[in-house]
């Protein structure tokens, strides 16, 4: 028989070692930056337990569920409710109001973010300039409470505008409130009230990175503040636009629960129900929660799919997009 030797080096670590090593590493890592992670804790327990977990919850949109029986003990249905979904005309009819407020939104209120963020930026008098921007901001921390507060109080049958038009105008009433054509034009209007100010927050922060530079090589070229604003402020941050524009797209399903429940009455339900409205209706109303589960499961994957595929046609025009 043949013997063969066997080389062994003293000095190589054995995979326990090295993976003590690694931990070791890691662990210094952490107690070095432990205060930092201290501060992300907060919000990774509130992901944790507010989105993570609550996502086993959807396995009631398979099954027919009933409170009862309790989720493990409910029978599976498979895909029966998600069917429905195309079957019920009224689903249909509150995807189509859903989708007509979403993109009414983008269309109207992203671009006054935008156009607010240029016009305060182009402001010399510092003092002023934050005078204006807190004013502009102050909406967006009124609750929507206070905001369909205040729009009832204007536009009511006998509100300030109504005794504005009649007594001073000579005209009739208009039921703002009620009639059914009014309502997403009044929506959007109280979307660009509250959020438009606050929106400008990130383009006026990307603006500041824009190198001064640049407006002084172009004022000795003779170009004015027009020129400046379409050649150097709007491509400075039309990446900054891609990406929330894509961020929006996400969210193009869910048009607001609690603005939109609070203008809904009976007059123009048909106008203004929209899926979040629809899910609170159906599952908690009506106690059809595998069917409101599967609405709203529905409304998550079309939101993601949308997100893709901005995201691919950003990159295929030479953008960075959001991933």
């Amino acid at each position: 028989m043949e013997l063969k030797s066997v080389n062994v080096d003293i000095d190589e670590p054995f995979p326990t070692a090295e993976k003590t090593s690694k931990f070791s590493r890691i662990g210094k890592k952490i107690m070095k930056d432990k205060y930092l992670l201290l501060l992300l804790l907060p919000g990774i327990l509130y992901f944790l337990i507010y989105r993570i977990v609550p996502m086993f919850g959807i396995i009631i949109a398979f099954k027919d569920y009933s409170a009862f029986r309790g989720l493990m003990d409910s029978p599976w249905v498979g895909l029966k409710y998600f069917k429905l979904i195309f079957e019920d005309p009224e689903v249909i009819r509150v995807i189509w109001n859903t989708l007509q407020i979403s993109f009414l939104q983008i269309f109207f209120a992203f671009p006054i973010s935008i156009i607010l963020a240029l016009m305060l930026n182009e402001l010399r008098n510092q003092v002023f300039k934050r005078v204006v921007q807190s004013i502009v901001y102050l909406p967006h921390f009124l609750s929507w409470v206070v905001v369909i507060g205040i729009t009832v109080i204007f536009l009511r049958s006998e509100g300030i505008l109504n005794a504005f038009l009649v007594g001073t105008m000579g005209m009739k009433p208009i039921e703002f409130l009620t009639d059914p054509t009014l309502f997403k034009p009044i929506v959007i209007l109280q979307v660009i009230w509250k959020e438009s100010g606050w929106g400008t927050i990130i383009f006026l922060a990307a603006l500041a990175g824009v190198d001064p530079s640049l407006y002084e090589a172009a004022a000795i070229d003779g170009a004015n503040r027009w020129r400046q604003i379409w050649h150097i402020t709007l491509p400075a941050i039309k990446s900054t636009i891609i990406i929330l524009l894509i961020l929006r797209l996400g969210n193009v399903m869910d048009s607001g629960f609690e603005q939109i429940f609070l203008m809904l009455n009976p007059f123009n339900m048909d106008a203004g129900n929209v899926l979040d409205t629809f899910v609170y209706f159906k599952g908690i109303q009506q106690a059809n929660y595998s069917f409101a589960t599967a609405v709203g499961l529905f409304k998550g994957i079309v939101g993601l799919c949308l997100v893709v595929a901005a995201n691919r046609l950003a990159k295929k025009f030479g953008e960075d997009g959001l991933y």
